[in-house]
């Protein structure tokens, strides 16, 4: 199965860091993030990798070459102008022929690929979403009214809610719903498919999951450890805790 690597964002949330380096090649240990994506790409079967680039591309590909290091075919795609985390598919329109996979280049997983592409043929969705449950606390007190009356009053709750791991299982088809050469996001892509009532499948992921994209998420990947034979993040999904988010 082929597999996106979006890689072509500035990574404002971790500047100044990103000044310098493309958040993908941001080291986890000794490790760029890019590298322990491909790795993980690898053992999961995968061989063939695009990898899209914008900001500091150039670094991006001086690092990764064509992938024979890892044994993967890499190939990259430039864009003259952002695209958004979903635009640059549009790139890619005659190298995606069959069921392929999209990843942000800024997440660590366990995540089983057999696992998440059988969920999304057995459902028969042309996307489906990889999850996760995730505990955000509010640092305010929150209100429930009806008419204009409290009904309840929650002091700075933990609410849960199921969120994009920035993991995606698609279809040809769905390039046909992506504009060529304007900005299109995740989010834009999602509206289209809910207004045009296309469903979208989910894929629940009880195991390790980290965006390295916030200064505070990055920071967390260090204190993990890593070790390549065997990486944090597929020793560490029974004892690690999602961090709340304030």
């Amino acid at each position: 199965m082929k597999v996106v690597i979006q890689s072509g964002g500035k990574g404002t949330r971790l500047r100044p860091y990103t000044t310098v380096l493309p958040k993908p090649l941001m080291p986890v240990g000794s490790k760029p993030v890019l590298e322990l994506l491909l790795k993980w790409l690898r053992r999961n079967g995968v061989r063939q990798v695009y990898i899209t680039t914008g900001y500091l591309g150039h670094l991006i590909r001086s690092f990764c070459g064509d992938g024979r290091q890892w044994d993967l075919r890499i190939e990259y795609t430039e864009e003259r102008e952002p695209l958004g985390t979903i635009g640059p598919l549009s790139l890619l329109r005659e190298k995606l022929d069959g069921t392929f996979l999209v990843l942000n280049g800024d997440v660590l997983t366990d995540l089983n690929l057999n696992a998440f592409t059988a969920s999304h043929r057995q459902h028969g969705a042309a996307l489906t979403i990889a999850t996760v449950q995730k505990n955000i606390r509010m640092d305010f007190g929150v209100i429930e009214q009806k008419n204009n009356k409290v009904v309840r009053f929650r002091e700075k709750p933990n609410l849960s809610h199921l969120v994009s791991m920035g993991i995606y299982c698609m279809e040809p088809e769905m390039l046909d719903h992506i504009p060529t050469g304007v900005p299109f996001g995740f989010d834009d892509l999602m509206f289209q498919m809910l207004e045009m009532e296309l469903p979208v499948s989910t894929f629940l992921h009880s195991g390790f999951w980290l965006d390295i994209g916030r200064v505070e998420d990055f920071q967390r990947a260090q204190e993990l450890g890593w070790d390549d034979e065997a990486p944090a993040f597929e020793t560490a999904s029974s004892t690690f805790e999602t961090p709340e988010v304030a």
